[in-house]
C-alpha cells in the first residue's frame, strides 16, 4: 500500500513475512477483484500506466501482460519491501515491461502529462490527504485519459465479518480506532466520485459491485492471513487479553466455516470501483 497512510505500519517485518508466505494463495483470492478493476480500466496496447499503492504486484502486473511490450507498467509504493516482491513476481513472468519505484502517492515523482492510464486497487482508502493524492493523480495523466479506483465497500460483508467483525464483538469499542486509517472511508455510495470530482477530474462514475473472494485453503490459513497482513485492524487485535484468543480463534473458525465449499472457502466481496478522466 502507497501511504502517506503512514498510520499503519505497511512495512513491518510481520506484514512483510506474511505477503511472502501468503503470496500465492492471497492472489488467488484477489484475482476475480484484479480481473474487475483491469477490466474496468480497459487498457490497451502500448499504453504507459501508473499503478498507485501497488504493494506486492496486483494489478500492475496483470496490466503489463495487457499492455504488451510496447507498453510499459510503472508500480508505485511507499514499501520498497513489497515492491521488490512485485518485482521478483513481474521478472518470474519475463516482464520486461514492468517497473517499480518507491514513492509517495502525495508527491508523485513524475513530470505532468505522464500516463495514459492510472490505477489503485485498495490503496484509495487509505492515503492521508485523498484530496491532494488524487489532484496529484490527475497531474501525472494525460489530458482526456482516464484513472480508476477499486476500494472497499461496507466492513458488514462476510470475509470481514467472520474475521475482525468476530473480534470486535468479543472485545467491543470500535473496529478502526478514532484516526487510523479505514479501510472503509469510501464504503458510503458517491463518496469517492465526489472525491475525485473536488480533484478536477471529469466525467466521474462509481458503482458498487458483488464479486467473487474465494480463498482457497482452511479457515485457519485465512484467519491467521488476515491477522497477519490487516495493519488497519492492529490496534482492534492488540485490545485482546491473550486468555481470549482460543475462544475468538474458535469462533472465527467456526464463522469462516459456513463459506467453505469443498476445499475453497466462497466469501464473496463488496467493492468499489470509480473513476474519472482528466480534461
Amino acid at each position: 500500500m502507497s501511504s502517506e497512510q503512514a498510520k499503519p505500519n505497511w512495512g513491518t517485518s510481520y506484514r512483510l513475512i506474511a505477503a511472502e508466505k501468503w503470496k500465492a494463495k492471497s492472489a488467488a483470492m484477489g484475482r476475480d477483484v484484479t480481473a474487475a478493476l483491469a477490466n474496468y480500466a480497459r487498457p490497451q496496447a502500448g499504453m504507459k500506466v501508473l499503478d498507485l499503492a501497488s504493494g506486492t504486484g496486483e494489478p500492475a502486473i496483470s496490466l503489463a501482460k495487457q499492455v504488451g511490450p510496447t507498453g510499459h507498467v510503472t508500480a508505485v509504493d511507499l514499501s520498497a519491501e513489497l515492491l521488490e516482491i512485485a518485482a521478483e513476481r513481474a521478472r518470474q513472468r519475463n516482464l520486461g515491461n514492468f517497473s517499480s519505484q518507491q514513492a509517495d502517492a502525495h508527491e508523485l515523482p513524475f513530470h505532468d502529462n505522464t500516463f495514459d492510464l492510472i490505477t489503485c486497487r485498495f490503496g484509495v482508502m487509505f492515503f492521508a490527504d485523498p484530496g491532494k493524492a488524487l489532484a496529484e493523480a490527475c497531474r501525472v495523466l494525460k489530458a482526456g485519459r482516464r484513472a480508476c479506483f477499486l476500494a472497499w465497500g461496507t466492513f458488514d460483508q462476510p470475509y470481514w465479518a467472520t474475521t475482525m467483525g468476530v473480534v470486535q464483538r468479543h472485545v467491543g469499542g470500535p473496529a478502526i480506532a478514532p484516526g487510523e486509517a479505514d479501510p472503509f472511508r469510501f464504503a458510503e455510495p458517491g463518496s469517492l466520485s465526489k472525491a475525485l470530482r473536488t480533484a478536477a477530474f471529469d466525467e466521474v462514475e462509481e458503482s458498487t459491485n458483488d464479486l467473487p473472494w474465494n480463498w482457497p485453503g482452511s479457515p485457519e490459513d485465512v484467519w491467521e492471513y488476515a491477522r497477519s497482513v490487516s495493519a488497519p485492524f492492529r490496534p482492534l487485535l492488540d485490545r485482546v487479553p491473550e486468555q481470549r484468543w482460543r475462544e475468538i480463534d474458535a469462533d472465527v473458525h467456526t464463522a469462516i466455516s459456513k463459506y467453505v465449499e469443498g476445499e475453497v472457502i466462497r466469501f464473496g466481496v463488496k467493492v468499489v470501483l470509480a473513476a474519472g478522466r482528466k480534461t
